[in-house]
């Protein structure tokens, strides 16, 4: 009976993706361990995955995540998505795979870079992020019928494709419980403009609590903006001037929070003193301002790792002796709480403070 690259591995008692790059005559395998794989691969009776070859055909031995800037002031490493590509690339070295980024200009939807990158065969597969409500790159690639896995759920796609997000929902609910918890009632939401999904999410679930706890949601407390600095500082002063304010704020973004604390303060308003904030989601740059920002903390790294498993584990070539399966999964989000959120709620505290 033929053995598979599994079987490799597992005799040799080295990575699955070792024994590929050896297979493929990859010059990062030393000499002695290509010699001990091949003679293996000829004891053993290896036999290569006909339907992985066939879609791996001129194949770059590369994975594409199509990395979508935006806009404005923060271009100083994506803080977010360093620590997920690093789990990313860990896992996908395993098996023989090398993680390239695609990245747009500032603001570009990418559309036309996602097309060139499968047309042209430039990668194996890729992944995408900052998925929308309605995608239409998760529709393209649906019907192109080529392999991708995305950061994140959409209406799009039909659930045929691997997804990993984390939970928003919950992420919004939670906030909210800890505030009303502090004697807060006036709970202002500023959430990104773009049609992105995890934004939908973080508002359902700020909604529900509020409703759960017998409070009105108050549009003039609800207020959306580009999903950078520029976006929260100007978006903030709006629901500062609705008639009854908020004596708390959550943001969905960390850098429309560091906009929005900006703007806070230059109207007299201290972050931490006068008025609670918090932040889905947690990256440094919460937790080196001052006050530090209490704010929801993702998995990143792991995320990252898990993500390359899912979407490996859906491509025939990769997928093991059980064949391709899709799998999607919702990851939690860890509270972890600093001094900007500590101030109890006072309906009365914002009335006397300059809103203009």
């Amino acid at each position: 009976m033929a053995s598979s690259i599994h079987d490799l591995a597992r005799h040799l008692n080295i990575s699955i993706g070792t024994v590929s790059r050896a297979l493929n005559g990859r010059a990062d395998v030393n000499a002695d361990t290509r010699q001990r794989v091949l003679e293996a691969a000829r004891m053993l009776n290896y036999s290569p995955n006909q339907s992985g070859r066939s879609l791996r055909q001129g194949a770059t031995h590369s994975i594409a995540f199509m990395l979508q800037p935006h806009p404005g002031d923060q271009q100083y490493g994506e803080p977010f998505f360093i620590p997920f590509l690093i789990g990313l690339q860990a896992k996908l070295a395993e098996s023989g795979l090398d993680l390239i980024v695609v990245m747009g200009a500032p603001g570009d939807y990418q559309q036309e870079r996602l097309r060139r990158v499968v047309e042209t065969r430039r990668a194996d597969a890729v992944v995408l992020a900052w998925t929308r409500r309605e995608d239409e790159r998760i529709d393209y690639l649906t019907q192109a019928g080529f392999p991708f896995a995305t950061l994140g759920r959409s209406r799009s796609g039909a659930k045929s494709y691997p997804s990993l997000d984390l939970d928003f929902e919950k992420a919004g609910a939670d906030a909210v419980d800890r505030l009303v918890a502090r004697g807060h009632r006036r709970i202002a939401a500023i959430r990104p403009s773009l049609n992105l999904n995890f934004a939908y999410l973080f508002l359902d679930g700020y909604r529900k609590a509020l409703r759960r706890h017998g409070i009105e949601v108050d549009p003039e407390l609800i207020a959306s903006g580009f999903i950078n600095e520029a976006g929260g500082y100007e978006v903030t002063p709006q629901v500062m001037r609705s008639k009854d304010p908020p004596t708390a704020i959550i943001f969905n973004n960390d850098a429309m929070a560091l906009g929005g604390c900006k703007a806070l303060g230059e109207m007299g308003i201290r972050p931490g003193h006068d008025i609670a904030v918090t932040v889905i989601v947690d990256t440094p740059l919460c937790r080196y301002f001052s006050p530090a920002l209490t704010a929801f903390r993702p998995a990143l790294e792991p995320m990252g790792q898990r993500l390359a498993e899912m979407l490996l584990a859906s491509i025939p070539a990769f997928a093991g002796p059980d064949g391709p399966r899709i799998m999607r999964e919702v990851w939690p989000l860890e509270l972890v709480a600093r001094d900007s959120d500590s101030i109890v709620g006072e309906p009365d505290r914002l009335r006397n403070l300059p809103r203009g």
